[in-house]
Order: C-alpha cells, then structure tokens, then sequence
C-alpha cells in the first residue's frame, strides 16, 4: 500500500492523521485515519499525534507507515494569535480583522485610531504571534499608521508586524522599524481598504500564512512536529478556508460550519445577491471567516451548557442534575456512550445555531419620513450548500437535521439561507488537510473533496 501523502491536523481536543494515495492518478485515493487526543496538557502535542498514528497503523493493518510527504496543520493551544489596529473600525480596521480571520489568525485585540498606553500594555499581556498595522486609503490619511508603526516598534516584543496600509506610508514605515533594528520582522503587502468600499484581503491572507510558517511553533512540541513535516505547517481555520473557496469555483455559494472542542467556526464564500448589495451599508469580502471562542463542544461546553441551562439539558437527557454535572465533569475528548453522544448533539445544535446567527447579517429599518429598509453585515441568501465539517458534526447521527434547522431558525430579520439549500456532510472528516494538499494537487484535493461529501448524490435527489 502506497501512501503519496500524510496530513495531521492537530486540533485543541483531538489529532487526526490522514493518509491519501494516487493522487497523481485518474482516481486518488483517502486511504484511511487515525485519531487520538491532543496532549497540550501533557507539554508535547508529539504525544497525540505518535498516538493517532499508531491508531492509523492498526486501522491499517501495518506495522509502520511509509510516505512521500508529511504535511500538518495546527489549531492546538489557541492557534495562530494576533492582533489588529486600524484607523477606523468600521473601514480599515473591520478590514483588516476579516483579512486575519480569513487566514486561520484567532484575534484577541482589535484597535481604531492612534493606540494608547492601556492598548500598549494589553498587547505586550497578549503575546501575539503576529501584528496586523493597516490604516488609511491609499492617497489619503496617514498620521495614525505612522504613529501606530512607531509605538509597535518600540515594543518589547520579537514578533513579525504585517504592515497594510495606505501605500503611501511604506518607505516611512521601513525607515521606523530600521532604526529599531527589526526591519527583518517587518511585512509590507498591499492595502486592505484601499479604497472607500472597496475590500482587498487576499494579499494579507496569503501573507499571513506564510509568517505562521516561517515564525510560529505554537504548541509545546510543535518544533518537533516541524522536524517531520515536509511541507508547511498551516493554520487549520486557514485550511478549512482555502478548502471552501476551492469549493466554491466547483459547486457555487456555500458555507461550512466548522464545530469542533474548543471553537465554531464560520466560513462563508459567497457575493450574496444583487438585491441585498443594493442596500448593504458597507461591503463585506467574498470568503469570511468568523470564529466563536465560547462555543465548543469540550473545552468550552460549559458555555453552551449554560446558555441551554442545566436543568432544560437534564430533562432533555432524562437524567437527573447531579448525573449531568458527572457527566460535564468527567466527559471525554471523544465521546463514546450513547448518552455522551446525545449530550454532544444537543450542544452542536445550539453551537451551530448561535454561531451562524452571529455570522450572518441583518436587516436594519430606518424611519423618517418614510421607512427605509438597509442592510448590514454578511449576505447567505444565495448560498447553495451548507457544508458540515469538524469532529462534532462529521459523527453525531443527526447532523443532517441540525444543519437544516439554520434557515428554519430564521425569523424573518437575518441574511440566513433559505429553506431551499442543500445539506453535505463531509463524511470523511478531511476537509482541513484537503486544504493544505489543494496547495501541491489542487485536482486531486477537488475529487477528494466532492468523494467525501458525496456531491454527486445529493446532486442526484
């Protein structure tokens, strides 16, 4: 058995490893997974992933595994940090949060306008892994991103700044982190807003993965893990990302639903529909990420716990408070027992609810004279497909039914999909490493990527 490509996705509750053959030929191949939890908490994410792939091995039948490439992507121990400061929210700043969130980035710390000594102290209490700067169309404000650019620069951090802004502050910006002698940590890329309603986050996206490579073990052991991957190690949000935006050339406007232990991710690539554009307030990018760091089902189940309260979730479960409280104290990375597995559907429902309804935008009513009806935030209205992916909604038996409750949720004031749109599940749980081999084989990656989330059957009904 001839495995071309291995792929580990370390998560913040499980590891997975998958293995691909043939992808040089007509028909490529997922040819199996292993699966462990992750071990943050025991100081070497190695752990986990040597676990899920001695599992992969038995699953296999063989006795060690041999490949081509090893390629991994990672979300364990909060994942890619950054933090973000523009000139103003709901321009440049609202721009260059989507660009970060978008590449897999978790975002701890948004800013709008000149920093203080408060935003200072809070991003050195932070640590991020990377600095967003933007600020100012081209050709227009530049005060603020050079006074940001100087701030940052004194910080006594050792951490890469991305700088995308107004083009216009480039040489000035170099000129300022040369003299704090970190010009080697600084990014220049093009212009997230360069023009008033008018969106440009792919160049940082792109670059924003690229310094995650170059600069960033997260985990403890990551450096490890970096030893045996031959190729890049990416953010798993980034991955998932790049695997719906490939998607969507293939099938039309979508959304995946990401649930996974510690987080809800959102990942919508869509243009929305003309009628909506015409009166969206501000524009929003075509693929948008949005993640709900108090919605998992393990690291965070508590959240949604009480959201639902323990008393409507007992009697939900037929059990009584003191056997839900075992059960929420004592629960399992990966659930087992029937009633573990009924607790986690009830969760990923409220999870996928929640955090669809945040991402979404709505409907606003103005009244003067007359009502005036506008729109803000992200459109779904064209979408076509909602994709189901991540450990939770990949394994509970009915995840089909929780994915159709998002446009039966609707009440009537939010940019939802409509009843009409279809349901895929990707069935083998790769949607993530897909992403990253859709980098070397984008061919393969697609005709993988449709085999799991049976495309051609759903076509079909």
């Amino acid at each position: 058995m001839k495995i071309d490509v291995l792929v580990a996705e370390i998560g913040s509750t499980t590891t997975v490893v998958n293995a691909f053959g043939n992808l040089d030929g007509e028909s490529p191949k997922f040819i199996g997974q292993g699966q462990a939890p992750t071990t943050v908490d025991q100081g070497d994410v190695n752990l986990g992933l040597m676990d899920a792939t001695y599992d992969l091995e038995e699953k296999l039948g063989i006795k060690e595994l041999e490949y081509d490439e090893f390629l991994a992507t990672s979300s364990a121990a909060g994942g890619l940090k950054m933090t973000v400061h523009g000139l103003v929210y709901d321009m440049t700043a609202k721009a260059a949060k989507e660009a970060a969130l978008g590449a897999g980035a978790n975002i701890h710390m948004v800013t709008s306008g000149k920093l203080r000594r408060t935003d200072l102290k809070e991003i050195e209490k932070i640590k991020p892994n990377i600095i967003l700067l933007a600020g100012g169309v081209d050709y227009g404000e530049r005060d603020t991103a050079l006074y940001n650019a100087e701030l940052l620069a004194k910080l006594n951090l050792n951490v890469p700044i991305i700088y995308a802004g107004n083009i216009q502050n480039r040489e000035e910006i170099k000129l300022i982190f040369e003299e704090y002698g970190k010009e080697d940590l600084l990014k220049i890329v093009d212009n997230v807003y360069p023009k008033i309603d008018r969106l440009n986050v792919e160049p940082v996206r792109r670059v924003i993965q690229d310094v995650f490579e170059e600069h960033i073990i997260h985990a403890p052991g990551m450096e490890r893990v970096r030893e045996i991957v031959s190729g890049p190690i990416v953010p798993t949000p980034g991955a998932v990302m790049e695997a719906s935006k490939i998607l969507k050339e293939v099938i039309g406007d979508l959304v995946t639903i990401d649930v996974g232990g510690a987080t809800t991710d959102i990942h919508s690539v869509t243009d929305g529909s003309e009628e909506i554009m015409s009166i969206l307030i501000s524009p929003e990018p075509v693929a948008k990420r949005t993640v709900e760091g108090d919605l998992g089902v393990y690291v965070n189940m508590k959240n949604i716990v009480e959201t639902i309260g323990e008393k409507n979730l007992a009697k939900e479960l037929s059990l009584e408070r003191d056997e839900l409280t075992e059960h929420i104290l004592n629960f399992p990375p990966i659930p087992k027992s029937e009633i573990e597995m009924k607790l986690v559907e009830i969760l990923t429902e409220k999870a996928v609810i929640m955090s669809i309804h945040r991402h979404a935008g709505g409907y606003r009513h103005l009244f003067g004279e007359t009502k005036k009806t506008l729109a803000e935030g992200k459109d779904l209205t064209s979408v076509k497909w909602i994709i189901g992916t991540g450990g939770a909604l990949t394994r509970i038996p009915n995840r089909v039914e929780i994915l159709k409750k998002v446009a039966a949720s609707n009440k009537g004031d939010k940019l939802l999909p409509t009843p009409e749109v279809k349901i895929l599940i990707d069935n083998d749980y790769i949607m993530a490493s897909l992403g990253v081999l859709s980098k070397y084989n984008k061919e393969s990656a697609v005709k993988l990527l449709k085999k799991s989330l049976k495309i051609e059957e759903v076509e079909a009904l």
